[in-house]
């Protein structure tokens, strides 16, 4: 019998991907449902009882009697207790925070609005493919600023901020963005996807039950 504590509810999206990883890189035991999308199990009262906002992730922490939804405060939730993820001073957790809200605030939503009109829309809309386009290459470029002298995204350590930026940010051939202009960027990419625990952390995002 499985006597984990933790249980995630998720989905092979680029926020759904991010717990998993966290969860593998930090070598934690836990259980985890997939949540089908296109069949709107996240709009399904029993869903919804633990998001009400009905969208995943989910992270549940029997141990705790903490139930938690929205990727960015699961991640800060598993770094508070595990500092080697979030940064063990406070001006270094300081700027984990700084470059998880960026994802949180900007890289999704302008990666996400990308996405929606290139391969969900029904109406063709030029604008908007441009507009987004050049938002998210905007965005490709601060984070390539960022790590031109630097290992990581907050500094010399991997946190929960390269995660979070790296399951959005590796979606480029999918939303059709040329990043060859993005070295740093690049090769920070090849860097993470090569870590073990992000291996395993996105195909457990893809299994099915």
């Amino acid at each position: 019998m499985n006597t984990a504590s933790l249980h995630l509810y998720t989905a092979d999206t680029p926020n759904g991907q991010k717990i998993p990883i966290a969860l593998e890189e930090l070598g934690l035991d836990y259980t985890l449902t997939h949540v089908d999308l296109n069949k709107g199990e996240q709009k399904a009262p029993v869903f919804v009882a633990l998001n009400p906002n009905g969208k995943i992730p989910v992270l549940v922490d029997r141990a705790n009697d903490v139930t938690l939804f929205e990727s960015g405060v699961i991640l800060t939730y598993l770094a508070d207790q595990h500092p080697s993820l979030g940064g063990e001073r406070q001006a270094e957790r300081l700027r984990v925070q700084q470059w998880l809200s960026f994802q949180i605030a900007s890289v999704g939503p302008m990666l996400g609005q990308l996405w929606w009109f290139r391969h969900a829309s029904q109406t063709a809309n030029a604008q908007a493919l441009d507009r987004y386009r050049q938002e998210s290459l905007r965005l490709y470029g601060v984070v390539s600023s960022q790590l031109a002298d630097r290992g990581y995204i907050a500094g010399d350590r991997y946190t929960i901020a390269d995660i979070a930026l790296f399951t959005w940010l590796r979606t480029y051939e999918e939303l059709d963005l040329d990043i060859t202009g993005f070295k740093a960027v690049r090769t920070w990419l090849q860097k993470i996807e090569q870590r073990p625990a992000v291996k395993r952390g996105l195909a457990k995002s893809r299994q099915q039950a």
